[in-house]
């Protein structure tokens, strides 16, 4: 049993040194000395030389053909919890108003989480030191969550996640209030269609119950409604007029000429194809390919068991001056990440002066489904798969990736979309939703790093 104390501590610890190179980023941000244009050059050398070279180092120690098994089970968890918050962020957006230019874009806050620089710098931090073992389990954890970022990346974009984020800027604006009264008639005409459904079933139940029983006795009233409400049109339906409100037309239900299916396919085929050999996701691949096949192993890491390569030089393994590279190089990722993540915090703009104005509902209401309901569907689910042998019991650390990696804000990738869609470079309805979350997450994430750490370690 881990003192609380301690407990506390080390799930602490590793959001204090990332709230420290978040602020940090913040405060330069506002002083002027990252302007956008930097901040915007820094995120390019992350995408393109920083985070590769972290991943390329730590994957190739860390996997071989005992653990690879990992794979899938990892890759099934990624996919599952996207399609859990986009479903809960879908929720969201039906049951609270959100602001017509972010009404697909709160589909893609729910359902990619910010899966790069938070976990990698948490994990980094925790796994250096007791209860973990040090490097191996580092390694390990980075490679682990590599798989999260290929999945994050494949969906977002080749398969049209990103595009969710283009959709909320085409066709006319609408103004809140328009928004406001069409959800309101959206969920009266859905109200209504639940009322008729459990009225048509009560018929149905005390008909078939009425007959069951060879009864004459039939809830006459039910079953008429019953058959009524099969054609609520009908002139003799004495169903409330809503069924009859016809919901306004918005841009979003307007058709558009449909696409050739082969001009479709190629620009899926194409999309994807820029996306396997962008640098993040090429350096993923050829990293897994080099740690699984012993002799390409060979060449970067020494003792590799049955293969007998001649070493360097300096004794090591001949490419080992690569890995070494990729490693001093990824150094500089996780910190200058989370750099620009407070310079990207610090740009928002909450609109001031009318709070009430604010969708704080759907706000609200995400940052709970993310940092909390979404936590405990994390644990339920990694417990569930561990018991049905899809995790590996005794691997800790892919055990504690796959709780953590459940309890992340809304990526802040969508920012970027953001600006470069909307046309203007506005992020405004977005930083609405990010900003909640990422103060409550210092709260969640430590409560649920201390929670796991008793689960495996207790």
């Amino acid at each position: 049993m881990i003192p609380i104390g301690e407990l506390i501590w080390v799930s602490a610890q590793p959001l204090i040194r990332l709230f420290i190179c978040v602020a940090a980023g913040f405060i330069i941000a506002k002083a002027g000395f990252l302007p956008p244009l930097a901040a915007r050059s820094a995120g390019q050398i992350i995408l393109n030389v920083t985070l590769p070279s972290l991943l390329f180092s730590r994957i190739i120690p860390a996997f071989n053909s005992s653990n690879v098994s990992a794979l899938g089970p990892l890759a099934l968890v990624a996919l599952l919890y996207e399609a859990i918050g986009i479903a809960m962020s879908w929720i969201v957006k039906r049951s609270f108003w959100v602001p017509h230019r972010f009404r697909y874009g709160i589909l893609v806050a729910g359902g990619w989480g910010n899966v790069g620089d938070i976990p990698n710098s948490v994990m980094l931090s925790l796994t250096a030191a007791a209860p973990f073992n040090g490097t191996s389990d580092q390694n390990l954890a980075v490679a682990y969550i590599a798989v999260f970022v290929l999945i994050f990346t494949i969906t977002l974009f080749p398969l049209g996640g990103a595009h969710w984020v283009m959709m909320d800027f085409q066709g006319p604006d609408m103004i809140d209030e328009d928004v406001q009264e069409q959800l309101k008639t959206k969920q009266k005409y859905l109200g209504t269609a639940i009322e008729s459904t459990v009225i048509s079933l009560r018929g149905l139940f005390y008909q078939r119950k009425s007959q069951a029983e060879n009864s004459d006795y039939v809830d006459e009233k039910a079953v008429a409604l019953a058959h009524r409400l099969s054609d609520p049109p009908s002139p003799s339906s004495d169903v409330h007029d809503d069924h009859k409100t016809t919901v306004p037309e918005s841009p979003e239900t307007k058709s558009e000429p449909a696409t050739p299916l082969y001009r479709r396919l190629a620009r899926f085929g194409y999309s994807f194809l820029q996306t396997l050999i962008s640098p993040c996701s090429l350096s993923i691949i050829i990293a897994f390919i080099i740690s699984i096949v012993p002799v390409l192993k060979a060449l970067f890491v020494p003792d590799v068991p049955g293969v007998n390569i001649p070493p360097a030089p300096d004794g090591q393994p001949p490419l080992a001056i690569i890995l070494n590279t990729t490693t001093f190089i990824g150094g500089a990722s996780i910190p200058l990440g989370l750099m620009t993540l407070g310079s990207a915090l610090a740009r928002m703009e909450v609109p001031g002066g009318r709070l009430r104005s604010l969708p704080l509902g759907a706000v609200g209401a995400l940052a709970i489904a993310r940092l909390v309901i979404m936590p405990v569907l994390g644990v339920l689910i990694t417990q569930g798969l561990t018991h049905a042998g899809l995790l590996n019991a005794e691997d800790k650390v892919l055990r504690f990736v796959c709780i953590f990696l459940s309890c992340l804000p809304s990526a802040t990738t969508q920012v970027f979309l953001t600006q470069v869609y909307s046309g203007t470079g506005d992020a405004q309805h977005l930083s609405v939703f990010l900003i909640p979350q990422y103060i409550l997450m210092f709260v969640t994430m430590t409560a649920l790093t201390a929670y796991t750490l008793q689960l495996l370690f207790g």
